[in-house]
């Protein structure tokens, strides 16, 4: 069997070994690290029972990467409908969650999910549960909530 190897460009390892500094997900890191043991010389068979991956998930993010560089490994979209919390409905979220309840009509003085459920389907239209509303809030510890 041919070495992988001269599939890839000479900057792929130093490529692998930036990328490998600056990911912040768990799985582009996972497969950066494993091509990058491909790149490096080793088997295919031997990196994917290292990692504990199929050997054609690892021949594919090996091709991804020696055709289109860093960006190969990032996963791609998938089908499905898209989430309802958005990057701008969680910035509302945490704004609302930093004024007064009794501003909006609340009989208590600290937020319940629930409330602030009512308030954000009123103001953005975008209607969630409470415990979506929670496991939003979950992220930040510091918001204290009644739910």
């Amino acid at each position: 069997m041919r070495p992988l190897k001269s599939h890839f460009p000479a900057h792929a390892l130093t490529t692998l070994a930036t990328m490998l500094q600056q990911t912040k997900e768990a799985r582009v890191f996972r497969r950066a690290q494993a091509v990058h043991a491909v790149a490096a010389g080793h088997h295919i068979s031997a990196v994917s029972a290292t990692f504990h991956l199929a050997n054609s998930a690892l021949r594919k993010w090996v091709q991804r990467f020696a055709q289109e560089g860093p960006p190969g490994l990032r996963d791609r979209p998938r089908s499905g409908r898209p989430p309802k919390v958005t990057c701008e409905l969680e910035q509302h979220l945490n704004r609302l969650v930093e004024q007064d309840p009794l501003e909006h009509g609340s009989l208590h003085s600290q937020w319940s999910c629930r409330e602030l459920a009512t308030v954000l389907t009123q103001q953005t239209g975008v209607q969630l549960g409470r415990e979506s509303v929670r496991c939003v809030l979950r992220r930040f510890p510091e918001k204290i909530l009644l739910c």
